[in-house]
């Protein structure tokens, strides 16, 4: 296993398995990335994984409410 894997394997997946892609936005539901950060997780460096969770919160508090609404009314 290389440095960088060995590494990148300390950073938890944000992952919450909610994958349900919110079309307004391109954001998860239950994670709050992007399809193209979602597959390129198992790619990323330690050091970019922390900086893309350092991302989300803010993510959350900006889109999440819209998103969980969508998701709600699409459940009806």
């Amino acid at each position: 296993m290389s440095a960088k894997l060995g590494d990148a394997a300390h950073v938890p997946s944000p992952c919450v398995s909610v994958c349900v892609i919110d079309a307004p936005t391109g954001l998860c539901a239950g994670c709050f990335r992007t399809l193209d950060e979602i597959a390129g997780w198992i790619d990323l460096s330690a050091e970019k994984r922390r900086a893309l969770l350092a991302a989300l919160p803010g993510r959350r508090a900006c889109e999440g409410t819209a998103i969980e609404a969508r998701m709600t009314h699409a459940q009806r």
